[in-house]
This record gives structure tokens, sequence and C-alpha cells, in this order.
């Protein structure tokens, strides 16, 4: 039973669930920018060039047909062509920049925001301080400390 309290203690910890949220959160935006990417900006460059990025390669080693005997039967099986897809990774790189430059906005508008609040908390005037009792005042309190003591 102590086994499970202790997963139960450490899954509901803030920060446990603050990380789920955020990779959730991260996730999805991370769609968002490939979609950004892959639907808006890469058929920009597309358009102005001609080019494609995602279907960019080098073929290492060309496909081959399968062999077929007069019957038809398949003697050699087809070997598919070997090829290095760099396009799919300056795509992939592009998405990471995009991404990186939208944290580091996000970041810089939090850490502004945050200065701005410190800023404003320093500038507020500091909570007066309670006014002294008058004479009669402490008079009435000496008064009722006495018939206390009685």
């Amino acid at each position: 039973m102590s086994l499970l309290k202790d997963f139960k203690e450490f899954a509901l910890k803030g920060n446990v669930v603050d990380m789920a949220v955020g990779v959730i959160i991260g996730g999805a935006f991370g769609k968002i920018v490939s979609s950004v990417v892959g639907d808006l900006i890469m058929p920009l460059f597309a358009a102005m060039g001609g080019v494609n990025t995602t279907d960019l390669k080098l073929t290492l080693k060309e496909a081959v047909p399968a062999v077929l005997d007069e019957a038809g039967a398949e003697i050699t099986p087809a070997i598919e062509a070997v090829t290095w897809n760099y396009g799919a990774f300056i795509q992939n790189v592009i998405d990471f920049l995009i991404i990186a430059i939208c944290l580091f906005a996000i970041i810089k508008g939090i850490a502004a925001a945050t200065n701005k609040l410190k800023k404003e908390e320093e500038a507020a005037p500091a909570p007066a301080a309670e006014p002294e009792p008058t004479a009669e005042e402490k008079l009435l309190t000496e008064i009722r400390d006495l018939l206390k003591n009685k």
C-alpha cells in the first residue's frame, strides 16, 4: 500500500502535472508549426523556385524491377531504390527554427511582463504604518488592563 501512496503523491505533484500539460501543449504546438511550415512557408519556396523540398533526395541505389518467368511467376523480387531524403531533413530544420523562434518570443514576452509587474510592485507606495494611539487611547488601555487584573 505504501508504494501506491508514494506513486499517488508523485503523480499528483504540481511539477508532474505541469510537465504533462506542457508536453501535451507542445505536441499540439508542434502540429501547428508543422502545418505553418508545410502548408504556408514551403509552398512559397516552391512557387519561387519550383522546388518542393520534401521531394529532394539523392538516389544511392536504383530500384530493380521484379524478374518474371514466361508463366508470370516471380523469379526475383523487386528491390526499392535506396534514397537519401535530405529534403525531409531541410523541412524538419525549418520546423525546428520556427518552433525555436516562437518559444523565444513567448519566453521573452513572459520575462518582459514579469519585469513590468516587479517594477510596478516596487514603485507602489509602501503601506502606511498604523498611527500611534492617542493619549486618550493609551489611558483607556491602561484602565482596561487594570480592571482585568482585579
